[in-house]
């Protein structure tokens, strides 16, 4: 076995590998939609991955995509330290599409201007179609398109025409047709552009020529294919949370190596309640794959002793969960690789993608590390192998049908890695596990008895580690407060707090404050994604 972890997935399928495959890259700004752009792509059915901007024009000849989309970011063109794209790849003869900063970077190295808008633009504004062909094929006149800049391209470079404006934006969509330059002031990518769709699909099928080749059928048997070329005969150990993530890996490993995977399911006392012994026996029972139960809850819960700091916990939980892995092994084992159903948002939010290779300076802000890709000691005994690491949620839904995977564990909603230790604000203590725990229990019931599971991204309820004065039974009482979160989202990228019913957070609240002792107090979070996270922590 290798004495130090490959913190890159052995299976993460390179870009040359990927030459036969059609595929448009994103050069990756420091938008926190970046990746956004990506999934967009993917709903065409054509590959579409994320890698960084400083990326040069004979590197992106190696990758041969069919298209570049330069995404947004937070910089000004103008700013000391604003990242730029090598220029050269404005004559790869490669079609390229810049969103916003993009655009204005393209537009700016190509000899136009770019200035301080009047006008900063921030959410919807209703777009004017000068020119309908190619780009703008089938946006209707008046679509709905998100803003969000503060520079506007007030003169274009030689050869770019304007295809759209808007009241405040004169350029908000350009192009140089001869070159397949194209160029858009607003966000096509976020759901509240009434037309965006239509605007990439343009860009995809027509502008770059892409044949829909990205299938769920064809990433399944590539990923066996290559999950057998690379494990061979080896044996493969895999942390198994009872997630659609996990359990979707493991259908999937399953399929490739049979019985050369064993998954071990470590309760470190974070789960909610009766999870364990049902994840344990299903799939032991029903499914037949082979599962080690190990009890860790006592040294987990002693990690985190004290503790009130987010980053460290979620640490903490990263480098146990390891070292219980790590000594469970050498028990059952010996094993080469270690499987981790880590996703691509995981890995974006967690990630450098910007990072300057000397400097380690970020464009993007860091928003929290996930357990499965942050905190990996460098003597990690296991080559690490993360097959999904580059699906998105919707995407390892979809994988999990096709290789039968039951709706009950596709359907279920996203749950943390490190648990509820990271739904209860400041430390975790027994105690306020247990409340927790029951808590949690409560929403979930209510949930699905009202058929609510569904459509909501997720429902849950975080514990917060302040007491307020309330009254029962004509006794003040001094104890927690519960805060429900009900979220709708496509893709937990960004997400808006659920309008539910008012009768249901009533019944709820009062089973939880009449049930769960040591809570009288429950409240509503009505944060969206952005500003807020999903999870509080």
């Amino acid at each position: 076995m290798t004495t130090q972890i490959e913190t890159e997935s052995v299976l993460t399928t390179s870009f040359r590998q990927q030459i036969d495959r059609q595929i448009i890259v994103i050069l990756d700004f420091g938008s926190q939609y970046s990746e956004l752009i990506a999934r967009r792509i993917r709903e065409t059915q054509v590959y579409s991955e994320v890698i960084s901007y400083r990326t040069t024009a004979e590197q992106l000849k190696a990758i041969n995509p069919k298209g570049i989309i330069l995404s947004g970011g937070p910089s000004s063109v103008y700013d000391e330290k604003a990242p730029h794209c090598d220029p050269e790849i404005w004559n790869l003869g490669i079609p390229v599409l810049g969103v916003c900063y993009g655009m204005q970077l393209m537009v700016k190295q190509l000899g136009g201007t770019v200035e301080r808008a009047k006008l900063a633009e921030y959410g919807k504004a209703s777009l004017f179609i000068d020119d309908p062909t190619d780009l703008l094929t089938n946006v209707e006149e008046g679509s709905t398109m998100w803003m969000s800049h503060g520079d506007s391209c007030t003169d274009l470079p030689t050869g770019f025409e304007i295809l759209a404006h808007t009241d405040n934006t004169p350029c908000a969509a350009v192009a140089h047709h001869e070159k397949n330059l194209y160029g858009v002031q607003f966000h096509p990518e976020v759901v509240h552009s009434i037309g965006g769709i239509a605007l990439i699909r343009n860009f995809v099928y027509h502008i770059c020529e892409c044949e829909p080749t990205w299938t769920t059928a064809t990433f399944v048997e590539e990923s066996i294919r290559e999950i057998r070329e690379q494990v061979g005969d080896k044996r493969v150990l895999l942390a198994l949370s009872g997630g659609v993530d996990s359990s979707t890996l493991a259908f999937l490993l399953h399929k490739a190596i049979g019985d050369q995977l064993t998954c071990m399911f470590i309760d470190q006392g974070f789960m909610r309640k009766y999870e364990p012994e049902r994840l344990v026996k299903l799939f032991k029972e029903q499914f037949h794959i082979d599962v080690e139960y190990v009890n860790a809850r006592e040294r987990f819960l002693a990690q985190l002793e004290g503790i009130t700091d987010p980053e460290v916990k979620r640490k903490r939980i990263g480098h146990e969960f390891i070292n219980v892995f790590e000594e469970e092994s050498k028990r059952l084992g010996p094993f080469d690789y270690l499987a981790q159903g880590t996703l691509y948002p995981d890995v974006i939010e967690s990630a450098d993608t910007n990072a300057d290779p000397k400097s380690g300076e970020r464009v993007a802000v860091k928003i929290k590390s996930h357990h499965n890709v942050g905190g990996l000691p460098k003597d990690l005994r296991f080559k690490l192998i993360e097959p999904l690491r580059k699906l998105f949620k919707d995407e390892v839904r979809k994988v999990g049908r096709s290789i039968g995977l039951p709706e009950e564990i596709v359907n279920r909603q996203p749950f943390p890695g490190p648990g509820l230790a990271i739904r209860i604000i400041g430390e975790v203590t027994a105690d306020r596990l247990n409340i927790l725990r029951d808590a949690d229990f409560i929403v979930r019931q209510e949930i699905n008895r009202h058929g609510l599971y569904g459509e909501l991204w997720q429902a849950f309820a975080v514990l917060l580690p302040i007491r307020s004065v309330g009254v029962m039974g004509d006794q003040r009482t001094y104890a927690y407060p519960i805060v429900l979160r009900f979220i709708k989202s496509e893709d937990g990228m960004t997400a808006d707090w659920a309008r539910v019913p008012y009768d249901l957070l009533e019944l709820i609240s009062n089973r939880i404050v009449n049930e769960v002792k040591g809570v009288n107090r429950v409240v509503y979070d009505i944060t969206s994604k952005p500003p807020g996270t999903i999870e509080w922590e």
